[in-house]
């Protein structure tokens, strides 16, 4: 079935909605605090979806300049994330949120009027409009929950869970090849309790290794933002071990994940919504603008 782009471009900008709803209310002491991601502060999150937007927009409208400076950046060592984060210190968190919320309104605009299943350039192999629209996701929810545990926030998981497991079950074979492993050769079933109750499945029923659990625990362990005792799983079978073990649903260099412990385990959805709307790059009528900041967000108490 093909994708439905206009689907996956309203979840992004949803997204996008419920990030900035985090940091549009804080100070500029705020914007400077380190993050779980050693050496990052939550500016730096917010410059990494920033940056990482205008390229996704250069390789969807301009795919040779794109591989132009790909190459060029790749001989001389290829795109190092915390070079990219030192590059936009000198920012003021003003420029820096305005940076980010005019970079994600050309992106969901640019991107509405391709084909989903155009292939653009990117750092590892070409992949489909739709699968640049969900890494953006999967990338802005990440960084989000690292900005959202520097501030201690609890984010409300949605049904744009989905899409984030689904990058994860599908970067299996990657999580090995990183590492410079072999992929197991047995399947592993993901069952995965979506927010709402409903179960999302991958994988053939009758394989004997298994995971199962909260679809928030398996996306916060496979973009390493929990450790795997942290997450909530039901592991079965050596494959599956294997796999979650190292899972990374992120391109790039194996990442450092997180401390057993460093959070509390199984989080769960128990943040409320306070009373206003929050600033957003979509369309004041469109469902996505009517995110708003959760009580539990210090700028909420003051």
């Amino acid at each position: 079935m093909p994708a439905d782009l206009r689907a996956l471009l309203r979840d992004l900008a949803a997204e996008t909605v419920a990030l900035d709803a985090i940091i549009g209310p804080l100070d500029e002491a705020d914007w400077r605090c380190p993050t779980p991601a050693v050496g990052w502060t939550i500016a730096d999150q917010v410059s990494h979806l920033a940056y990482f937007d205008d390229v996704a927009v250069l390789s969807a409208i301009s795919p040779e300049a794109f591989i132009a400076e790909r190459d060029r950046v790749g001989a001389a060592g290829g795109i190092d994330p915390d070079v990219v984060a030192a590059r936009f210190r000198d920012l003021e968190p003003a420029a820096l949120r305005d940076w980010f919320v005019e970079s994600r309104a050309r992106l969901l605009t640019e991107f509405a009027g391709l084909d989903a299943a155009l292939r653009v350039p990117w750092y590892g192999p070409p992949m489909s409009v739709a699968s640049a629209v969900t890494a953006r996701l999967m990338e802005t929810w990440a960084h989000g929950q690292d900005i959202a545990d520097t501030l201690g926030v609890q984010r409300v998981p949605t049904a744009r869970l989905r899409h984030i497991a689904h990058i994860g079950v599908g970067a299996r074979a990657f999580s090995f090849a990183n590492r410079g492993r072999p992929v197991p050769c047995a399947p592993v079933r993901v069952e995965l309790t979506a927010p709402s109750g409903e179960l999302w499945t991958w994988g053939p029923d009758g394989a004997p290794d298994r995971i199962s659990g909260p679809a928030l625990g398996f996306c916060l362990l496979v973009t390493q933002r929990r450790h795997l005792r942290d997450a909530g799983l039901d592991i079965t079978g050596p494959a599956a071990w294997e796999w979650m073990e190292i899972a990374q649903a992120f391109a790039g260099r194996p990442g450092n994940g997180r401390a057993a412990g460093q959070f509390p385990s199984a989080p769960g959805p128990d943040a409320r919504a306070s009373s206003g709307p929050v600033a957003s790059p979509v369309a004041p009528g469109s469902p996505a603008a009517n995110s708003t900041v959760p009580a539990s967000h210090p700028a909420a108490r003051r």
